[in-house]
């Protein structure tokens, strides 16, 4: 089937993005009107995010599309904006908001965070099993299947993505076998789900103050955090010369460059490495080490840490979290626009069962928020270091605070380490709940 978007040339899609975020930061800038009453509901970001979704769904744009030949051959095409963002502007971003981090500030921030992204983790964990044990009641076939066609084996490759990222997916196919055919289905529920929690967990940082009050949430180690960040920017602060653009340039992508360079030659060596061990199951908890994505994130976060400690932190004063916020939004444009809203209606059943999975985690989150009375913030990064992984948890933490943006990274890449060995205990629950 031919589904062409109007669009195809990335170079005219990335101006179209681009045109949807000016008009976001326009009218966000209104301070009297409709536009100001709007944003006092809908976040910005959430915009940023939405905007690219609608033009995707409209059929105007689309991060992948198939054309039809006249002999019938099927060719498939791809947009590279996503690609571009996530492994060039990300590292690059996650560089220029860490360089004026105060990182004792970070650890200050205590055990609550841990514990909102365990609980997130833990909420995943169970979720499936009790998202099928409920669909059955409705719908057995639903969640049905035998042999490589059974869901609960599918259903293991979204566990493996809700808490640590694509390396620890692919290890739960590998593991459990799920029909490759039938992968794409899944695929699909995953990035649907994923992304209509994320733009809830973005509607709700509009309203933090409201929801911290609710939660009764002490958020004293957070505005220290802030507090700090801002105080060291408005002393070092001055008018960006052209020189100061350029060196804040070089930091970012020279890290960039020196974070894929490192990813090239650790990726394929643990790789080979992770490929030797005998054990099949101890092989998969380890592929996540064979992923170049994990190292660069890794590797561009350790540099800029390291470089908070230089002088290269003064560049803060120039912008350097600026640009970097910049870097974001193109990235959570390139995110919305993965996200064709029409297409929720095609898979309804696996959507469902998806639906209800993260609406356990986000229950579970909440409960638990409440009786630690944990800020609104470590609820949403807790979230999305486990399903969104180190593409979004950043994105999320930054809309706080562009100096909170490392602490989704640092609980992200702790996700992949911990990602396959969780998965793999939520798939045997949800083998049990399926058979039952």
């Amino acid at each position: 089937m031919d589904n062409t978007p109007l669009f195809t040339n990335d170079t005219i899609v990335f101006g179209i993005l681009m045109l949807c975020l000016g008009f976001v930061f326009l009218t966000e800038s209104l301070k009297t009107g409709f536009w100001s009453k709007f944003y006092k509901i809908v976040p910005g970001l959430f915009m940023a995010y939405m905007i690219p979704a609608i033009l995707t769904t409209a059929g105007l744009i689309s991060p992948e599309w198939k054309t039809v030949s006249e002999s019938g051959d099927v060719t498939e095409h791809s947009s590279n904006l996503y690609y571009v963002a996530s492994r060039y502007l990300l590292p690059a971003a996650l560089v220029l908001m860490t360089l004026s981090i105060d990182l004792k500030a970070v650890f200050n921030l205590g055990w609550k965070a841990l514990v909102m992204f365990f609980t997130g983790t833990l909420g995943i964990v169970i979720g499936g099993p009790i998202a099928i044990l409920l669909i059955a009641t409705f719908s057995p076939d639903t969640v049905g299947g035998v042999g490589p066609d059974a869901v609960w084996r599918g259903l293991s490759t979204l566990a493996g993505s809700w808490i640590g990222g694509g390396a620890n997916q692919t290890a739960m196919l590998e593991i459990y076998g799920y029909n490759q055919a039938k992968y794409g289905g899944m695929v699909f529920v995953d990035i649907v789900v994923a992304n209509i929690w994320m733009a809830i967990i973005l509607i709700g940082i509009g309203k933090r103050n409201r929801i911290n009050k609710w939660l009764k949430a002490d958020t004293s180690s957070i505005e220290e955090l802030k507090e700090k960040v801002s105080s060291f920017s408005e002393k070092v602060k001055r008018n960006p010369s052209l020189t100061d653009i350029m060196i804040i340039g070089a930091i970012a992508f020279g890290t960039v460059s020196m974070a894929h360079l490192g990813a090239g030659f650790l990726a394929p060596y643990f790789e080979e490495l992770v490929a030797g061990i005998a054990s099949p199951t101890t092989r998969n908890i380890f592929t996540f080490l064979g992923s170049q994505f994990f190292w660069m994130i890794s590797i561009a976060t350790l540099i800029a840490i390291l470089l908070s400690f230089t002088k290269a932190k003064n560049y803060e004063g120039a912008g350097a979290s600026k640009f970097g916020s910049v870097f974001i939004y193109i990235l959570v444009a390139t995110i919305g626009m993965k996200m064709d809203l029409a297409l929720i209606f095609d898979n309804l059943g696996l959507i469902v069962i998806g639906v209800v999975w993260m609406s356990i985690h986000a229950l579970l989150l909440i409960v638990m928020a409440k009786l630690i009375k944990a800020p609104y913030f470590f609820l949403a990064v807790g979230s999305q270091a486990n399903v969104g992984g180190a593409a979004s948890a950043p994105i999320v933490a930054s809309a706080f605070h562009p100096s909170l943006a490392t602490v989704g990274v640092l609980l992200a890449v702790f996700g992949y380490a911990i990602g396959t060995i969780a998965a793999i205990g939520c798939t045997i629950l949800m083998e049990l709940a399926a058979v039952s």
